[in-house]
């Protein structure tokens, strides 16, 4: 029951906040450039063929079709998702200290590991929102612009790739938790992620993304083209290693280190 109630207060502390909306209307970047790119693929002679955003769509191998623009919702977790998902574990942990709050939290009649389970609940429920809003968003699109629907039997391996790929890419948000309470704020924990990123994009370029944990929702999610296929268990037991060593961490720093009171 004191979860539950835990859970409760920290929903109340994002639907009050501003960051909800935001981190909702970021996210939702993806999908209206997939509609953007369906508009200039079917209108090649508005667009310099020599131009950026030319290029990007034949890398893409983007033909305006359903397969493509779903494509390019995957890709959107395995890759953004890292970078809103960590901003979003990066508020709700390091919130707290920013506001000055985290001592009267310490002195509740609250379990710390219930007050960061609840924290942890409200991440990993905000991260489905999100996926969840782009794939309501990007249906809508497809439908306003007539994209041409899949065939219906690929529909549920689509959207089991989709779901998996959001699974993964929340999983590492243990990690950024940690560094939010082991910094005592925001700064921390999105110094980090913006390092994950650049590495994850290093280090999935030679080869080798499949043993890093950053690299793997992206690899999953097909951004990497032919790279998904060297995922294997390794790569996945990586990546669940990383969370728990998140989540343990997160839990042992809150309980043992000399906190502010």
């Amino acid at each position: 029951m004191n979860l539950l109630r835990a859970i409760k207060a920290e929903t109340i502390k994002c639907k009050s906040s501003t960051v909800l909306r935001n981190s909702f209307i970021a996210f939702a970047i993806a999908p209206l450039m997939g509609a953007a790119f369906i508009l200039m693929v079917r209108s090649p002679g508005a667009l310099d063929k020599g131009s950026a955003i030319h290029t990007k769509i034949e890398m893409l191998g983007f033909t305006g079709d359903w397969n493509s623009y779903f494509s390019i919702l995957i890709q959107a977790i395995g890759v953004g998702g890292v970078l809103i998902f960590g901003f979003v574990a990066s508020w709700i942990f390091g919130r707290e200290y920013s506001d000055g709050t985290a001592k009267d939290l310490m002195s509740l009649p609250t379990s710390r590991t219930t007050i960061l389970n609840a924290k942890f609940s409200v991440y990993f429920g905000w991260s489905l929102c999100l996926s969840l809003s782009n794939l309501l968003l990007g249906g809508l699109i497809g439908l306003i612009l007539k994209v041409s629907l899949p065939d219906p039997s690929i529909i549920p391996m689509q959207l089991f790739d989709y779901f998996i790929t959001t699974l993964l890419t929340s999983l590492l948000g243990t990690i950024i938790a940690f560094f939010a309470v082991w910094g005592k704020g925001y700064l921390a924990p999105l110094g980090f992620v913006g390092l994950t990123l650049v590495f994850a994009q290093v280090i999935a370029a030679i080869g080798y993304g499949n043993y890093f944990p950053w690299s793997i929702p992206g690899l999953y999610s097909g951004s990497g083209g032919s790279y998904k296929d060297e995922l294997n268990l390794l790569s996945y037991s990586i990546l669940l290693g990383t969370t728990i060593v998140g989540y343990a961490t997160t839990v042992l720093y809150w309980k043992m280190a000399d906190q502010p009171h």
